[in-house]
């Protein structure tokens, strides 16, 4: 047997000695002249038949321009990348191949777990952008680690915020990985239907960054400015195509699902047992064009969607939940992205989804069906229609809903746009819940600037309301202005948000007031880098006016009711880790009675028309998330209304590298006020045990307990991902009450499977 098994092994030795000269031969013909100053790749067609196994040993990829002299983003801007990377392209028919050498120092790579979309920070991997419609603004990602383990995301509003990357985007493509000595090695095929762009395009724009942990670099391909975030799509190369592209084949995908599970409220006294249900749905796409994507839905069942993280909320206001339900994804900036953080006109999580009073989960309403329109049709103007009807809530005593949505967007000279949006939310039906108050609209106008080198940003729009009520001020408006320089940035914001702007459909959870807030930062680069890489200075002020329309006398028109000094100094390190030191004064005049902790005895609140001044002291420091064992913390000291406060957030992470991690995040506040409030602490804690046996094995646990609604909340979920974007998923929820006088009790427990299959 050994005779044999030498012979075999003798047999292919050249073969495989072959495979690496080939890929060696293929790679060192890959690079730029020297001197080239402009990053342009060329893609040629290819006959060859490609194999996607990581070997980098096909003739297709010496045939084009490769992408290649990556440039250090951290830690400096300034230098060639010290561990180089090699990327080539080519195409056919059907797919986009990608190919890719990652130069290191040594085999030992950091992976914390074979999970899909895992996070670019503490781990080694590389990214690759296309900006199909050369518009600055939109791009697809794909990105892969040398595990073979791979991420996608959309970018949208051109990568200047880290709210601009939604990693929840899910579709059908391949790659895999291989390390060798000296270097790892990727390849991907990208479907063309998995994309969007013109019909006969030429150019596209295309960029790659990549995190390489043994010498702790961040290299792009081309030059980005340490404060510019990565992902900025104002900074990318060309894409050159030998051809003017195709329409891809019939673009049309059948996503059938099935549910089957049981449920059981033991707080409802008329439930004596365990209800069963079932349930058959599905998704469809359909390429309309090459740029214009038609996406329906019906029954849409989202029981599979990771659970929220909970949050402890010591403001007045409501606590702003990201989308998560993969049918809002895609596009989502088209229509979700208009107007600011805390004054969107549409927030997609207004569909489908009502908050349980007991626990604080969020639960689903149900959605009878829904279709989208969304895409480009051409290079400068985009549209998006969305349509989606809700069920009657006998529960709540509501009708059905009917949500539309329509957005408009044309790119006006090179990265600036100019936008529209119409919500409207129209009962269905009879109920005395909402007479006088049958439909809510918004329509809103925007221009968004930005100039090619990002020293210009900024947004400017008025939405105006339309509804049955005779409110005042029914409107919402804003100037956003902001000047980037290597060395300092300058913000100016106005706001006004009036009385009668009651976007339903939106998350606007403050209205009636005047904010006013300029804001500066200086950033400093040492030359020395053993210990700060960077570091920057913040000053940011803002002044809140209470405008007078609501009703509430407390205040004279246009009175101050919040002022806020935010000083902070920002530090990376050159070791990766991040801290900062922030002090905040407030003022805050209060226009209701309010109970900062949220679990005082009833009727113990500051009254309404009492001002309060404070200030909070804080530091704030992330680990090297590359070390097995990071942690990020966050203790706060200070004065709160007119009391005190003491307070420790953050997390603890343990790697067990590749299959997972636990972790813990924590927030812990102690609050004394005033008599007659208790001392009082707020917290919460949140372990984490997330288990990847295989690149298709997912085994999550998370518990989540928040005194603010004395909830235990556990939530498991099995996944097995059996084909590409086809699933098969086990969860398993649980809600305990857990008060201070040591009751607990089941509140509801559920177990629900689902199957998904893309066809």
């Amino acid at each position: 047997m050994k005779s044999f098994l030498l012979i075999i092994f003798a047999l292919h030795l050249p073969i495989l000695l072959l495979g690496q000269e080939l890929e060696t031969e293929i790679f060192s013909s890959l690079t730029y002249s020297e001197g080239t100053s402009e990053h342009e790749m060329c893609i040629k067609k290819t006959n060859e038949v490609l194999t996607i196994d990581g070997i980098i040993e096909e003739h297709a990829w010496s045939m084009g321009t490769p992408a290649d002299h990556f440039w250090q983003y951290f830690p400096t801007d300034t230098s060639q990348a010290r561990n180089q990377t090699v990327i080539a392209l080519t195409y056919d028919e059907e797919f986009i191949y990608v190919a890719i050498k990652c130069y290191a120092l040594s085999d030992q790579y950091i992976i914390p777990s074979l999970r899909r979309d895992y996070n670019f920070s503490g781990s080694d991997n590389i990214s690759i952008l296309f900006d199909t419609y050369n518009d600055d603004n939109n791009a697809f990602l794909f990105g892969i680690n040398p595990y073979g383990v791979r991420r996608e995301a959309l970018i949208s509003n051109g990568g200047r915020q880290r709210t601009d990357f939604s990693e929840s985007w899910d579709n059908k493509w391949f790659g895999e990985a291989k390390i060798f000595d000296g270097y790892w090695s990727a390849e991907f095929a990208i479907p063309f239907r998995t994309l969007r762009y013109n019909e006969g395009s030429k150019v596209w724009r295309f960029n790659s960054y990549r995190y390489d942990t043994q010498v702790n670099e961040i290299s792009t391909w081309t030059q980005i400015r340490q404060n510019q975030i990565i992902m900025d799509l104002g900074h990318m190369g060309k894409l050159n195509w030998d051809q003017p592209l195709k329409k891809p084949g019939t673009n049309l995908s059948f996503i059938p699902y099935v549910t089957s599970g049981a449920y059981r409220n033991f707080e409802d006294p008329t439930e004596g047992k365990t209800a069963w249900s079932s349930g058959i749905g599905g998704d469809a796409k359909i390429g309309i064009t090459s740029g214009l994507n038609l996406d329906l839905t019906i029954n849409p069942d989202f029981s599979q969607v990771e659970v929220d993280q909970q949050v402890t909320n010591l403001d007045r206001f409501e606590v702003f939940l990201p989308e998560k339900r993969q049918f809002f994804l895609e596009n989502a900036d088209l229509f979700g992205s208009f107007g600011g953080s805390r004054t969107n006109p549409f927030f997609s999580r207004r569909i489908g989804v009502s908050i349980d009073t007991a626990t604080g989960q969020n639960i689903q309403n149900k959605i009878v069906y829904g279709a989208r329109l969304s895409g480009k049709l051409n290079d400068n103007f985009r549209l998006g229609l969305l349509n989606m009807q809700t069920a009657k809530q006998d529960e709540n005593g509501l009708p059905a809903f009917n949500y539309t949505v329509a957005a408009l967007q044309q790119n006006v000279f090179s990265r600036s746009n100019i936008s529209m949006i119409l919500v409207n939310k129209e009962a269905v039906g009879k109920s005395s819940n909402i007479e006088g108050n049958r439909y809510n609209r918004v329509l809103g106008l925007e221009y968004r600037l930005a100039t090619p080198n990002n020293r210009w940003t900024g947004k400017f729009y008025h939405h105006q309301l339309f509804s049955p009520s005779d409110a005042r001020h029914k409107f919402n408006q804003s100037v956003h202005l902001e000047y980037l320089q290597p060395t300092y940035r300058l913000e100016w914001a106005h706001l006004f948000v009036g009385a009668g702007y009651d976007a339903e459909v939106g998350f606007v959870p403050r209205k009636d007031y005047f904010l006013i807030s300029p804001e500066f930062q200086l950033f400093f680069y040492p030359k020395k880098k053993r210990i700060i890489n960077r570091h920057s200075l913040n000053v940011d002020f803002r002044n809140i006016y209470k405008v007078g329309e609501d009703g509430n006398p407390l205040l004279p028109r246009f009175g101050l009711s919040d002022q806020q000094l935010e000083t902070m100094w920002e530090i990376d390190f050159a070791d990766n880790s991040q801290g900062n030191v922030m002090f905040t004064y407030d003022y805050i005049f209060l226009l209701q009675d309010f109970d900062p902790t949220r679990i005082q005895e009833e009727g113990i609140l500051l009254p309404a028309g009492s001002d309060y001044k404070f200030a909070n002291l804080s530091f704030t420091y992330q680990s090297d998330q590359r070390k097995k064992f990071s942690f990020e913390t966050t203790p706060t000291l200070g004065s709160f209304y007119n009391g005190s406060r003491i307070g420790l957030e953050g997390s603890l992470t343990y790697r067990y590298q590749p299959l997972g991690f636990i972790s813990i995040d924590y927030a812990l506040n102690r609050l004394k006020l005033a008599s007659p409030f208790q001392a009082s602490t707020v917290w919460l804690i949140g372990p984490r045990i997330d288990f990847t046996f295989t690149k298709s094995l997912f085994l999550t646990t998370f518990i989540q307990y928040n005194n603010q609604f004395e909830n235990l909340n556990i939530n498991t979920r099995f996944q097995w991902r059996f084909r590409p974007v086809s699933d098969f998923f086990l969860v398993y929820t649980d809600n305990y009450l857990f008060d201070p006088f040591s009751q607990f009790s089941v509140r509801n427990r559920g177990l629900v499977a689902k199957i998904t299959y893309w066809l």
